[in-house]
């Protein structure tokens, strides 16, 4: 979905200032909600396609003025209450200040991908690309999750890496089935992102196969004569 998560490529945030000698976990309660978090996926039922989905749907303004882990912990929050393990009103009742309701995701209207059944494959699905091929990333809007950002819609890049199969995150998310398939590490030129006013130098992100389209714009022409060499060529043969 687009949204206010997808800032990657943007401006405007102001300067990224990494903090000095940082812990992994800045309080307890943080420490807390990274187990609880992990623990859920078994007894929940959720997968991490589903969690990234609900961190996406925190409230924009909510979203922007939490810190990483209140972020799992409303998303956390969300998928608690839509698999019924516990309510809104229960977590609204503990009046606890850990608890901000601004943070429960709100129903979103989405268009989840068609289900698909995952069948048990003897063999590996095949890659379409390989190394150095030249690819587009495809420019699709989907009203769920993805993986695909938007700065990289529509441009050219080149495959560097095949990472292998992997389960496909857009409906995975949304259990329309697991589709795998290759992933693939795509070489984008920061002037193909950016413009010609970005700085020189190349980005690599690692895309799935259903993001990418073969791209034909560098690919040798066939070379054709000229109307004009034709129809010389026509009197001549006359």
């Amino acid at each position: 979905m687009n949204g206010v998560h997808d800032m990657g490529g943007m401006d405007g945030f102001g300067p990224v200032l990494p903090e000095q000698n940082e812990p992994v976990f800045h309080a307890d309660w943080e420490r807390r909600v990274f187990a609880i978090m992990n623990h859920s996926f078994g007894f929940a039922g959720f997968n991490i396609d589903e969690f990234r989905h609900a961190i996406e749907r925190i409230p924009p303004a909510r979203y922007l003025a939490s810190s990483y882990y209140e972020r799992w912990l409303g998303a956390l929050e969300t998928l608690m209450v839509e698999r019924g393990v516990v309510t809104r009103e229960e977590l609204i009742a503990k009046q606890s200040p850990g608890v901000d309701t601004e943070s429960l995701a709100r129903a979103v209207k989405t268009n989840p991908p068609a289900p698909s059944k995952d069948r048990a494959r003897a063999k590996s699905p095949r890659a379409r690309f390989v190394k150095g091929d030249s690819v587009r990333a495809r420019n699709l809007n989907p009203s769920g999750h993805t993986r695909l950002p938007r700065y990289v819609r529509g441009k050219r890049g080149v495959i560097v890496r095949d990472w292998g199969v992997f389960v496909f995150p857009d409906t995975n998310a949304h259990h329309a089935g697991t589709r795998p398939q290759h992933c693939y590490s795509v070489s984008f030129d920061a002037r193909e992102l950016w413009g010609k006013s970005a700085e020189r130098g190349r980005l690599n992100i690692d895309l799935w196969e259903d993001y990418l389209e073969a791209d034909r714009t560098n690919s040798p022409k066939q070379k054709t004569k000229s109307p004009t060499k034709i129809a010389r060529i026509g009197r001549k043969s006359k």
